[in-house]
């Protein structure tokens, strides 16, 4: 199973909110290449990169941070926030990104995904199932929709995408725990890979997650409190 560290960036600094509310942030760093590089150097094989202003705004306010992240790592690197045009998903190649992770555009357009499956490779696209009371939130979590996590994994999975991250938003940033209950449903519902994330906090959720049969385990606010050492983690896991 995959340990993957998340840098989520705001106004060019690495910060974690609590159950994806923009108000209620946590500064780690002002500097997230840093961060990266330090993950890296703890044993990462990738980092989940999310910029939350693009995701709030629906354009990569944080690009050049991210590609100087990019510069000074030698490991894939996946990146969601913003990312709404096949011409966002082309700049992210050309810059280095292994993957893209699309939110918004995965429930307002299907056949836009569809267009960037074929123009980019299914290795290359994971869409996100970010989840509030079992349904999906868009634009930064901040707009809810009628669109329920399983439906958007039917759909998706129809049209090619093979890889999904599943996150509880009443879990992320809290050091609860994960929906397990909910990402066993995820795991079970088809043969896409699920990469859970949201609460997870300590080796015992990662090891229950591994149980489960996710890909992975995105882990943040836990790996900068302490709470999970990153470098244990992944030699265990």
């Amino acid at each position: 199973m995959d340990i993957i560290p998340a840098v989520d960036v705001k106004d060019g600094k690495c910060v974690r909110l609590y159950q994806g509310d923009y108000d209620k942030e946590t500064v780690f760093s002002t500097d997230p290449v840093s961060v990266a590089v330090n993950w890296q150097e703890m044993g990462a094989e990738r980092i989940h990169i999310v910029d939350l202003d693009g995701a709030s705004s629906g354009s990569q306010l944080n690009f050049q941070v991210i590609q100087r992240m990019i510069a000074c790592l030698t490991i894939p690197v996946q990146v969601g926030g913003g990312i709404r045009t096949e011409t966002n998903v082309g700049t992210m190649m050309d810059i280095g990104v292994d993957r893209v992770v699309l939110g918004t555009v995965a429930v307002e357009d299907k056949e836009l995904v569809r267009s960037i499956l074929n123009r980019f490779g299914t290795e290359s696209v994971i869409v996100g199932i970010d989840v509030r009371d079992d349904l999906v939130s868009i634009k930064g979590w901040k707009e809810s929709t009628i669109v329920s996590s399983f439906d958007l994994i039917d759909d998706m999975y129809s049209i090619g995408v093979r890889r999904f991250v599943y996150t509880d938003i009443s879990r992320d940033g809290t050091l609860m725990e994960p929906n397990f209950e909910s990402i066993e449903q995820m795991v079970n519902r088809s043969d896409a890979n699920i990469i859970a994330s949201g609460g997870v906090s300590s080796l015992g959720h990662i090891k229950q997650l591994s149980g489960l049969g996710v890909e992975g385990a995105i882990i943040g606010k836990a790996l900068y409190t302490g709470d999970i050492n990153l470098h244990e983690a992944i030699s265990i896991y």
